[in-house]
């Protein structure tokens, strides 16, 4: 009976990363062809968009859904204590994600309740919109639950001598928290992916599902105004339809056009413009078109809905700049600053800003990592909490960094790059000054506790 189990031991160790492994395929069967129609629809609406940066979509999904496949497959063939460590770690990481999502999606359930029971079908509201705002939830918890649960877990582990005795079988400290490291990358990689597209784009969607459940209808943005240098014309849209992009319709147009030395000409105002996209003419129903260069003062020309067959402007144009930056992609991104680069009003530090933060944003999982793990090794149980409370405390200091730095980068008073990544250096700094503190076996808290006045 032993020699059968034990023959069995190595057939049954493979059972996890192969089951996973066919997960991953399936879900890739599943997923990314419908990400590849999604693909397709919005280069048909865009036309001038990212197109390769949207195209790269459909293979970050299938790289995302073979990721715990991957990570099944490390663990494997890793050592008894690696393994030991990574569930300790996954439980502890499994409880505090599962938590904090719970908390967080309750708390805004409360919060949204009201405008749910206003659709029609409200379940199917709910689910749509939590369904949506998943990826950018789990972005905004991801380093927080990875502290929490290297918190607890390393201080769980040190409590019971566990972390001495593993540094007693001749591993440094760097070799013991190696699978967290690893975690750390995955978990980056994980963002790193949210980021690039489902992210930003599920921030921005929630508010229109929300607006779709209260009035039936959701604008996709407001009061946009768009100068085109060319034609000498300036739009102001009032909205833009959710999903105009396949109807072509704007609703409350006004269009200024002026002449060579910059003064205005005429007027047109609208209820509403649709842009055939067969056709490539505009149709403006409910028309008032003003002749501003009337003598003694502008004149309105009597006319019906209008067909314009010369005016190049399509609406992908015109919404790009009332775009929330923040709710962009890096191919939203990519396409928005390709179309303003020589155009002198357009404001693109914010998205450019925003371009570099979606890159630099990933990389706080692994300084999540870095700093919490040498604060939550200690070889004596006074230093528990110690370490625990400078690790919050650094925690919530790259919070209000990260704000701090984007808010002046987006502002123009840092460069876009420096605003973006700045957070991430100079935690990265405290992190590695942390470890080297914990490797070579030099105090942490105590040394800090003695920077602070006694008041004696």
């Amino acid at each position: 009976m032993i020699t059968r189990m034990a023959g069995m031991s190595p057939v049954r160790s493979y059972l996890w990363p192969v089951l996973l492994t066919v997960l991953g395929v399936v879900l890739c069967t599943q997923i990314v062809p419908r990400e590849i129609i999604a693909v397709d629809e919005h280069i048909i609406g865009f036309p001038d968009t990212d197109i390769p940066g949207h195209q790269l979509r459909p293979y970050l999904l299938a790289l995302l859904c073979m990721l715990p496949a991957v990570g099944a497959w490390i663990y494997r063939f890793s050592g008894t204590l690696d393994r030991y460590m990574a569930r300790q770690f996954l439980a502890a990481f499994g409880l505090c994600m599962g938590s904090l999502l719970a908390v967080m999606l309750l708390t805004d359930l409360q919060n949204n309740m009201s405008d749910f029971r206003e659709a029609e079908n409200t379940r199917q509201v709910i689910f749509s919109y939590y369904s949506i705002h998943l990826p950018a939830v789990f972005v905004f918890l991801l380093p927080y639950a990875l502290l929490l649960s290297l918190l607890y877990c390393l201080g769980k582990m040190s409590r019971h001598q566990e972390i001495v005795a593993m540094i007693q079988t001749g591993r440094g400290v760097l070799r013991i928290v190696l699978p967290l490291l690893a975690a750390g990358i995955f978990s980056s990689i994980i963002c790193l992916i949210f980021n690039y597209h489902w992210g930003p784009w599920s921030e921005g969607h929630k508010d229109l599902i929300v607006d779709i459940a209260k009035d039936g209808q959701a604008d996709k943005a407001r009061s946009v105004l768009y100068r085109d240098s060319e034609s000498r014309r300036v739009w102001l849209v009032g909205a833009f339809p959710y999903q105009f992009e396949k109807t072509g319709e704007l609703r409350n147009v006004t269009i200024r056009s002026f002449n060579e030395g910059g003064h205005p000409t005429t007027k047109l105002e609208a209820d509403s413009a649709a842009w055939s996209r067969e056709h490539k003419h505009w149709t403006f129903s409910d028309v008032q078109l003003i002749d501003l260069q009337a003598s003694p003062v502008p004149m309105r020309i009597k006319t019906d809905d209008k067909i314009i067959r010369t005016w190049q402007e399509t609406p992908w144009q015109i919404v790009k700049p009332g775009l929330d930056q923040s709710h962009l992609g890096i191919p939203e991104l990519n396409s928005w600053l390709r179309a303003n680069k020589d155009v002198e009003w357009a404001n693109r530090r914010p998205y450019l800003t925003q371009w570099h933060y979606r890159l630099a944003q990933p990389v706080i999982c692994l300084i999540t990592i870095l700093i919490a793990a040498p604060l939550g090794i200690v070889f004596s149980r006074r230093g528990i909490g110690g370490g625990v409370s400078i690790a919050l405390f650094l925690c919530a200091g790259m919070l209000f960094s990260s704000s701090f730095f984007l808010t002046f980068g987006e502002a123009g008073h840092l460069a876009p790059a420096l605003a973006a990544w700045a957070t991430n250096i100079l935690f990265a700094l405290v992190a590695l000054y942390l470890f080297n503190r914990r490797v070579t076996g030099r105090p942490i808290y105590q040394s800090l506790k003695k920077l602070i006045p006694s008041g004696e």
